[in-house]
């Protein structure tokens, strides 16, 4: 699974590096070096205006862990952080928003766990790793996104009316990843992007097809400090690498 990854890279910078056409200069988000479920998130998506218009590729924020249009609250999302590629077109919580509603997820890299057993000197604990590709260039993750509506907001136009979720797809882990966890968030390439992002594309085997093997290239891996394990901790020394403990 991906459970905390990291997005650093600023707006303006995502706009470029996707081809973004329409983003909201008011829309910030902090770099954030411990991204924890139900945290903001930067997502590229394709959609129309409300109300009609032309489709135009967006950069804007979205909640991480997807709350489906059908559920009675939010409290799913915390358990929806992601969508297991195997499944993910038959899920009832996701098989609609994999075919009308796909975003990707810009990451800098991702955090995975070893289990330590205890020592005579230490307790068992997890070891994190930081988990990003060679190169440093950013990393274009698979995902689905949600509108849900707060019954308790009378006005549909009235501010919290509508909540927008989030969901990363998984996949077996391959290449360096594959040494410390089984799963691994599946990036897209960048010849991948463009159709995966379509919404008119509503076909489940070729929308499936786009998902057949992660982005190409090589990952790197490095074990960070279990400062990690605090959702509270941040910042870029988050990401200098330590000894792991015996």
């Amino acid at each position: 699974m991906c459970g905390r990854y990291v997005s650093t890279r600023g707006p303006r910078e995502l706009v470029r590096l996707f081809g973004v056409t329409d983003w909201n200069r008011q829309d910030a988000l902090e770099p954030n070096w411990n991204v924890a479920p139900t945290d903001d998130v930067w997502a590229v998506l394709e959609r129309a205006p409300r109300g009609g218009g032309d489709v135009t590729r967006q950069l804007r924020p979205l909640r991480w862990g997807l709350v489906p249009s059908w559920a009675k609250d939010t409290g799913t999302g915390a358990r929806m952080i992601n969508a297991r590629v195997e499944t993910v077109q038959e899920k009832p919580a996701f098989r609609r928003a994999f075919l009308e509603r796909r975003c990707l997820l810009p990451a800098d890299g991702f955090y995975e766990w070893q289990p330590v057993p205890a020592a005579v000197r230490t307790r068992a604990h997890k070891q994190p790793y930081f988990i990003s590709p060679e190169d440093g260039r950013v990393m274009a993750l698979a995902g689905l996104y949600e509108f849900w509506r707060d019954p308790a907001v009378p006005e549909g136009d009235a501010p919290g009316a509508w909540l927008a979720t989030c969901t990363i797809i998984t996949t077996d882990a391959t290449d360096a990843a594959g040494r410390i966890h089984p799963r691994m968030p599946l990036a897209l390439a960048p010849d991948r992007q463009d159709a995966w992002l379509d919404p008119a594309h509503r076909d489940p085997v070729r929308l499936r097809a786009l998902l057949d093997s992660p982005a190409g290239g090589h990952l790197t891996v490095r074990p960070v400090s279990t400062a990690v394990n605090d959702v509270r901790n941040n910042g870029a020394r988050l990401l200098d690498p330590v000894e792991p403990q015996a």
